[in-house]
């Protein structure tokens, strides 16, 4: 259970003393992500700068933006907007149902003229600010009334309903392990597990014949048996594995992958990102990526644990989870440990929305830490 500490502290600091409180060790790594991210872009689009690296790095720049105004901001102002916050997160994707424009067989985007955006990416970070505000001022005796969780549940099934119909199974699926770790990161007793557990396997068959297309449920078929469809369902996880498989420990080569250069590899700038970066730079980078994951995640944990207000301390663990869902279900998928659900790479995959909704959680966390010391109350004053 996170426990909260009090600390007085001044209500205003300088840019310069946000200056001095940045930390660089959690900033660095997400730059070395975005830059390995345009590097691989650059090589899917064949060389070119389009159609994907050029768009992609001003969509970064554009993260910046948003990440340095989140950054140096008031927290307070971040924790008085918490709910405003999910409330127009969650009015897009109700949105999404019956204006979104259909893309690959989905309905995600809605389309604002100059780009389009997929409000489930956004309804994530939404969800994680509205949990941290909802549950930071909970002692541990409002932590175990079954009443204090009916809220939270439903701020979490309600999109995560809306979302499956889209479909988008893999983001519906992260907001629900947002829910339970935040849960558990908050003191919840075990039996609401258990209880959580069962309701699951019960609504299991429901969801399987009632809640699932038919190619969600190949794709499971699929996962079980690789075989079972190769020159359909199977095709894509299929052709990853011989591109992941190719690139040895070295890889092939900058742009020298054949996989993902002759386009064997299906969605290699979005889902399939990471198996092109394992096939032309092998096992060693991969596992470098891999290792920049794992330092961003610590770099998170340690921030929420030196945290001394409670809101803090639950936004950083909350994009903590968020960010480890992204890639441990993107990762996973492509190595075929887990059925395929359109699951970008966090920082790497091709796309605005998702870019965005990170940097505005990165810089969520930023913020966090540099106001790690200030007093906060319920109200946000």
């Amino acid at each position: 259970m996170v426990h909260q500490t009090r600390v007085s502290n001044a209500n205003m600091m300088t840019i310069s003393e946000k200056l001095s409180r940045f930390l660089w060790g959690l900033f660095l790594p997400m730059c070395i992500v975005l830059a390995i991210s345009v590097m691989v872009l650059f090589s899917a689009g064949g060389g070119k700068w389009q159609p994907y690296a050029a768009p992609q790095l001003l969509k970064i720049l554009l993260g910046f933006v948003v990440f340095f105004v989140v950054a140096f901001s008031n927290i307070k102002t971040w924790l008085k907007s918490a709910y405003l916050i999910y409330a127009i997160a969650f009015i897009l994707v109700i949105l999404v149902t019956f204006v979104g424009d259909v893309g690959m067989g989905a309905q995600r985007w809605l389309n604002l003229g100059f780009m389009n955006v997929q409000p489930s990416e956004f309804i994530k970070i939404a969800l994680v600010l509205a949990l941290a505000r909802y549950f930071a001022w909970m002692n541990s005796v409002e932590l175990t009334l079954a009443k204090n969780y009916i809220t939270p549940v439903c701020m979490t099934l309600v999109p995560f309903a809306l979302i499956v119909i889209q479909p988008d199974l893999g983001t519906a699926l992260s907001m629900m392990m947002i829910m339970l770790g935040m849960f558990y990161i908050v003191g919840a007793q075990k039996k609401w597990f258990i209880i959580m557990a069962i309701l699951g396997v019960m609504a299991a068959p429901v969801v399987w014949f009632g809640g699932m297309h038919d190619y969600q449920r190949e794709r499971i078929i699929t996962f079980v048996n690789p075989e079972h469809d190769s020159k359909g369902t199977g095709y894509q996880i299929n052709q990853a594995k011989i591109a992941f498989g190719s690139g040895g420990i070295f890889g092939k080569g900058y742009m020298q992958g054949t996989q993902s250069q002759q386009s064997f590899l299906p969605e290699k700038q979005t889902d399939f990102i990471f198996t092109m970066l394992g096939e032309e730079f092998g096992f060693i980078g991969a596992f470098i990526l891999l290792a920049i994951y794992t330092w961003i995640i610590l770099v998170l944990f340690w921030c929420a644990k030196t945290c001394r207000n409670r809101f803090g301390q639950l936004v950083c663990f909350g994009f903590m989870l968020n960010f480890f869902v992204y890639y441990f279900i993107n990762i996973s998928m492509v190595l075929g440990l887990l059925p395929t659900v359109g699951v970008p790479l966090p920082l790497m995959s091709f796309g605005g929305s998702s870019l965005l909704s990170l940097m505005f959680g990165f810089g969520l966390c930023q913020n966090a830490h540099i106001n790690k010391d200030q007093q906060l109350s319920a109200k946000g004053s």
